[in-house]
Order: structure tokens, then sequence, then C-alpha cells
């Protein structure tokens, strides 16, 4: 994330804080994924613009067969349930993510993914 696109951010969205859920993205999500102008797939796909994106669509990342052919696009309600259980959403992908459980965190996080269209 560039230097102060932190303090740019809106402090809540629909549901949940967008500079609380760039700690949770920080800790939980980081460490695989990136966002911003410089995002690029890598060990896994950017996550720019994912809202209403089909899942294993972007161009830049190689995805399993499983997450191409799950048909899921990405909402509120498909990243909610994904990010509590990757595998319980797409059976099959290769996403080693144990899942969050806070509901906040959950919604701080996709707060945070919104200020990245």
């Amino acid at each position: 994330m560039p230097a102060g696109a932190a303090s740019a951010m809106p402090a809540t969205g629909p549901a949940g804080n967008a500079q609380a859920g760039q700690g949770v993205f920080a800790s939980k999500c980081a460490s695989c994924h990136r966002v911003g102008p410089n995002a690029r797939g890598g060990f896994a796909p950017q996550l720019n613009a994912i809202f209403g994106r089909k899942a294993g669509s972007t161009a830049d990342y190689r995805y399993s067969d499983a997450m191409k052919a799950s048909g899921v696009v990405w909402n509120d309600d498909t990243l909610r349930a994904f990010v509590r259980s990757p595998g319980k959403v797409v059976p099959g992908n290769r996403m080693l993510f144990w899942g969050l459980r806070s509901d906040e965190d959950i919604d701080n996080l996709l707060a945070y993914l919104r200020t990245f269209p």
C-alpha cells in the first residue's frame, strides 16, 4: 500500500472499518496477496477490484481448476463465506488458509478491500 494511503481511506464502509481492515490484511493476507496500484499475482492473486469479479479470472495468476470452475462471483456474501472457510466455498482450491473466525475482522477486511476498486 502506498505511503499515506491509509489516511486517505474512509474510516468506515457499509459494514466495517477500512483502517482496522488494513491491519487484518497485513496480518492475515499480505504474506500471499497484494493490493494497490502495483499489485500483481504472485504466490496468490492480487485482490484489486475483487467485488463483482468472477473467481479464477485474473490473467496474472494461475488458479486451481476448482477455483476456475467454481462459478463464484465475489461479493460481500461470497467473500465473507470464503474468508471464513475457503474449502467449504470452493472445495479443492489451493488457498492455504484456515479462515477468519471474527465477524468484526471479516467486516473490516471487506471494508479495506473496497478501497481498491
